[in-house]
């Protein structure tokens, strides 16, 4: 268990969530301090939206503590969700009002002053560029435009934690980019700390820290860089006429580990650039294309997990595709 931090905003000792049998959130330990944006990057099924959820009090713990603006989540949950603002990952904005009704609503449920309540909406709507659209129906919205009204309205009680649980998942790569400028410019002029899920790499490339989790624990955390850095390999991908033989030669020849992806096999080496030559001649396989890329966070995810996010959601989809109670369905 970690000591207690006066700066930390968030504060979350061996955190558990079981369902039955089945243990989705495994002994979180953390600290996220105030102003910060801390980012949980992970593939689908990892804990990620379950620890955001006993964070904004949805699930209550199993076991452990968690505390949020100083106020324990299964003691006081009233308290912390009046010191919280959340976006959640599917929308839940009335899509039959206008922007300026959902706001005002929301203001209504947390107490937000009468007398105050139309310059916050003013402002909060300035911040992500809707102040035009205010009396527009949320239905004529893009999808877009939806998510940047949720999360005016998360910050309409000047929250002092604002969760966002997969902000731009199926929005597309150019609005994406927007949000996260938006996101940016809240930073500067909101005294105020992030929290959010993603299984997005350029998207936690905006966090000043992140935590890879998977299958419930917290395999690492730190600085993007740092954690980059902490990898220091270069990744050599590799497609071969024939994987089976290539992933032995390399393993019986020069002493790498291969790991199998969509992408073909891959290894990863210091000084990659000098390895590949040798690779090709000596190999004993013919190779039709080789790539190297620098360390980035889906590098720091496979070195830590064995493989990609992009292959754990692959298999994710699979096994659902083989579950029969989906198959029924369809």
């Amino acid at each position: 268990m970690r000591t207690e931090s006066p700066d930390a905003v968030i504060q979350v000792d061996d955190l558990r969530k079981r369902f039955g049998e089945f243990e989705a959130v495994k002994g979180v330990d953390l600290r996220v301090a105030h102003g910060e944006t801390f980012g949980f990057l992970g593939p689908n099924g990892a804990g990620k939206s379950t620890t955001i959820s006993m964070l904004c009090t949805l699930l209550r713990p199993t076991s452990g503590r968690a505390l949020v603006a100083g106020f324990d989540v299964a003691r006081h949950p009233t308290d912390v969700r009046r010191h919280i603002g959340l976006v959640f990952q599917d929308t839940t904005l009335d899509d039959y009002l206008t922007a300026e009704e959902n706001l005002r609503l929301h203001a209504e449920l947390y107490g937000v002053p009468r007398d105050e309540t139309r310059e916050r909406m003013g402002r909060v709507l300035e911040m992500v560029g809707l102040s035009e659209r205010r009396r527009d129906i949320v239905r004529t919205f893009s999808g877009g435009m939806k998510r940047r009204l949720e999360i005016a309205r998360g910050l309409l009680h000047s929250p002092r934690v604002l969760f966002l649980d997969e902000p731009t998942v199926g929005l597309d790569p150019q609005t994406r980019t927007r949000i996260w400028e938006y996101l940016g410019e809240l930073q500067e002029h909101e005294d105020i700390t992030i929290f959010l899920t993603t299984h997005y790499m350029d998207e936690a490339e905006y966090c000043d820290r992140i935590a890879i989790i998977d299958h419930g624990a917290i395999l690492v955390e730190g600085t993007p860089d740092e954690l980059k850095e902490a990898v220091a390999e270069d990744r050599i991908t590799l497609r071969t006429e024939d994987d089976d033989r290539a992933v032995r030669a390399l393993h019986d020849r020069f002493g790498l580990e291969a790991t199998r992806g969509i992408d073909g096999i891959a290894v990863h080496a210091s000084r990659g650039e000098e390895l590949i030559p040798r690779l090709v001649g000596s190999l004993g396989v013919t190779v039709k294309a080789v790539e190297m890329t620098r360390p980035s966070l889906d590098d720091v995810f496979m070195f830590h997990t064995g493989r990609t996010i992009r292959d754990t959601e692959a298999t994710g989809a699979e096994q659902l595709r083989a579950n029969p109670i989906v198959r029924r369905r369809r």
